[in-house]
């Protein structure tokens, strides 16, 4: 039963994601029952004439799983939504509002990518907080188009990760995460980052499209920071043309 407000888990996210799979649409599956996630369990009580309490409890629960059992598997509308906005217009770098974050011992690196986009007539800005529920926090406040974020890690390797849930996928942040890492990879500066769904906070809680570039071998990239900077660059141009992948 879910019944308190801000709980997070796995079965908050079940929850929005048999919501939108029906057509009531609770924001990104982020396992948080917020205000969003809240008013479309009503309206999905409401409509199919149950006690609307707000609560997901066993007659809800029961009403869900045939009403799934109808409907099937499909993106659902929380999905369609976020490529209905991403596929509306074609954009240029000017037209985005970014949010470029880094998590520690990268400010070099994050502020050389903000003079880059700002040189390319985007709206940026930088955010050097450590926490990450702050720096998603900003993004959302300044109404991003999109988000990249940068941290460090220890190990040779280098990962780009996007949200990703079992309910759920960012098409526009896969897109994205798989635009830097063919960017990166072309670059030859033996930088060839993997990209990887992940249900990391930072990712979670933005309301837009997010990436974060996990660096190792931290003074290798450094020292290859003019390169992932117009790599990132490069990979945003194209992202704001393209921002989906196609089919297959």
């Amino acid at each position: 039963m879910l019944v308190a407000p801000n709980l997070r888990g796995d079965d908050v996210a079940e929850l929005q994601s048999s919501l939108a799979r029906i057509g009531f649409d609770s924001g990104r599956v982020d396992g948080i029952f917020g205000p969003a996630t809240a008013g479309a369990l009503e309206d999905f009580q409401h409509n199919s004439g149950l006690n609307v309490d707000g609560v997901c409890g066993p007659a809800t629960v029961r009403a869900l799983e045939v009403l799934a059992r109808q409907t099937g598997r499909g993106p659902g509308i929380t999905a369609l939504r976020e490529l209905e906005a991403l596929t509306a217009t074609a954009r240029s770098l000017s037209d985005l509002r970014v949010v470029v974050g880094q998590f520690g011992g990268l400010s070099a690196l994050s502020r050389q990518l903000v003079q880059a986009l700002r040189q390319r007539s985007a709206t940026v800005v930088a955010s050097d907080e450590p926490d990450a529920g702050v720096q998603a926090a900003t993004a959302n406040r300044f109404a991003a188009t999109v988000y990249i974020g940068f941290e460090a890690q220890a190990g040779p390797a280098s990962t780009i990760h996007y949200y990703a849930v079992p309910q759920f996928e960012s098409a526009g942040g896969r897109a994205l995460a798989l635009r830097i890492s063919q960017c990166c990879a072309s670059r030859e500066m033996d930088l060839d980052p993997q990209v990887e769904g992940m249900r990391l906070q930072v990712l979670r809680e933005t309301r837009m499209p997010a990436v974060l570039f996990t660096l190792g071998a931290i003074q290798q990239a450094l020292d290859h920071a003019p390169q992932i900077v117009h790599a990132v660059v490069e990979a945003l141009e194209d992202w704001g043309r393209i921002p989906v992948l196609s089919p297959g």
